[in-house]
């Protein structure tokens, strides 16, 4: 297990008392920033609260099951997308990630970080490697990540100044392919309609900047310290065929009646 990894994995520090022991010491020397929960309210989904025996059911699971897939997210990313066709509509986004190769990740997205947060989405995460290697119809599915890293627009909540500093420095030359289930934006209630490519900004002016301010106020953080913080990290020339919305059209998802195929019946 990675120093990086024991220093995110959020199960693991809780189920660890060496991991407190090292953390402490950690956070003391290199700093800690925005480890502070976001205050915002969440809006209730339909139905009922949860009943007791609900709780109880719940609580069991939690302590008797294993999370395998969950216990492996090593990082907690908060940042920003836009809807691909529409740089109008934008959402903050909490990742929770994997790290399955050194040039892959996966992420679940969330509307907070709080329990009763909302899933919202998914993002894939790829070396620039791997993003070369794509083909043409692929690559305008993916957005690059060198702005959002060094604009100090993307943070990881908590982490101590130097092990976020690594983290910065390995995903600005990566790219991801970001998929929103839920929009949450024109229905924060219930998952409405069909899944939507989202896009990552590029350049200043961008991003709605009331949403950056808000972030930060709420995170204890400043997006200009982290970008002063991240000047010595180089800034990577993305690679043709990513950010496809800045050509003017983007590929988008539609809901459309087909024919269905192999029926059983």
């Amino acid at each position: 297990m990675s120093l990086l990894h024991s220093l995110t994995c959020r199960r693991c520090f809780s189920g660890s008392l060496m991991a407190t022991a090292v953390a402490a010491p950690l956070a003391t020397l290199f700093g800690t920033r925005g480890a502070k929960a976001q205050n915002r309210p969440e809006a209730p989904p339909p139905g009922d609260p949860l009943s007791t025996r609900s709780h109880v059911l719940d609580t069991g699971a939690d302590a008797l099951q294993r999370k395998a897939p969950l216990d492996a997210m090593s990082a907690y990313l908060n940042g920003f997308h836009f809807y691909a066709d529409d740089m109008g509509r934008q959402v903050e986004a909490s990742h929770y990630c994997t790290h399955l190769t050194e040039d892959f990740h996966q992420c679940v997205i969330f509307s907070s970080n709080q329990p009763d947060a909302k899933l919202i989405g998914i993002e894939y995460i790829v070396s620039e490697k791997v993003f070369r290697s794509l083909p043409e119809d692929e690559k305008k599915l993916w957005h690059s990540h060198d702005y959002e890293v060094r604009s100090g627009e993307l943070v990881a909540p908590g982490l101590p100044d130097i092990a976020e500093h690594a983290l910065m420095k390995d995903l600005v030359t990566t790219y991801g392919k970001t998929w929103h289930t839920w929009q949450i934006d024109r229905d924060p209630a219930f998952p409405m309609g069909i899944p939507q490519l989202m896009m990552g900004f590029t350049a200043d002016g961008q991003i709605t900047q009331g949403m950056l301010d808000d972030r930060d106020k709420r995170f204890d953080l400043s997006f200009m310290a982290q970008r002063k913080n991240r000047e010595d990290i180089a800034a990577p020339q993305p690679v043709a065929g990513a950010n496809t919305w800045q050509s003017g059209t983007v590929p988008q998802l539609k809901l459309e009646q087909v024919p269905v195929r192999n029926r059983r019946t």
